[in-house]
């Protein structure tokens, strides 16, 4: 018959108040949970100030680019957003709806729809853009011009092709 330990009562120490701030030194060696940090961040403080244009993250930027390349297709948008077609369609669909842009026969392809900004929507990316350069900004105002163009150019070099 094995002998029966007998339990024993831990010495009782004064522990110190614990702080409720975790040991992140693991999780902040990786690329992916700080840009995933930094993204909560931008994505923030971006999603308050574009609540009055009514504008989310995917259509700043569908807007954007239809911006600086007017007549862009679908497929284009797709393809530089990595973006499913079937999402883009509802997204074209409610910025149409609400008068932002407005579909014409692409000047090279026959089959092709291109995009265009009405004169609202060309108000209100340049309102938008205005206001995301201030919160690019604000949200990373602890870094200087020099390293926010480094951080840029490094995130890049992560997610674009060679």
């Amino acid at each position: 018959m094995p002998a029966l330990r007998k339990k024993t009562t831990p010495v009782s120490h004064a522990q110190a108040p614990r702080s409720d701030r975790l040991d992140t030194r693991v999780l902040e060696t990786f690329v992916g949970y700080n840009a995933r940090r930094a993204w909560l961040v931008v994505s923030q403080v971006f999603a308050e100030r574009m609540a009055p244009y009514g504008l989310k993250q995917v259509d700043f930027s569908v807007l954007s680019l239809l911006a600086h390349n007017p007549g862009a297709t679908s497929r284009q948008l797709c393809s530089t957003l990595d973006i499913l077609p079937p999402n883009l369609v509802s997204l074209i669909a409610a910025m149409d709806s609400r008068g932002l842009i407005e579909r014409r026969p692409h000047p090279h392809d026959g089959r092709a729809i291109g995009l265009h900004l009405t004169p609202a929507g060309e108000e209100l990316i340049r309102e938008a853009e205005r206001t995301v350069t201030e919160l690019e900004a604000d949200a990373s105002a602890r870094l200087t011009a020099r390293e926010r163009e480094t951080l840029i150019r490094l995130l890049q070099k992560v997610y674009q092709p060679s």
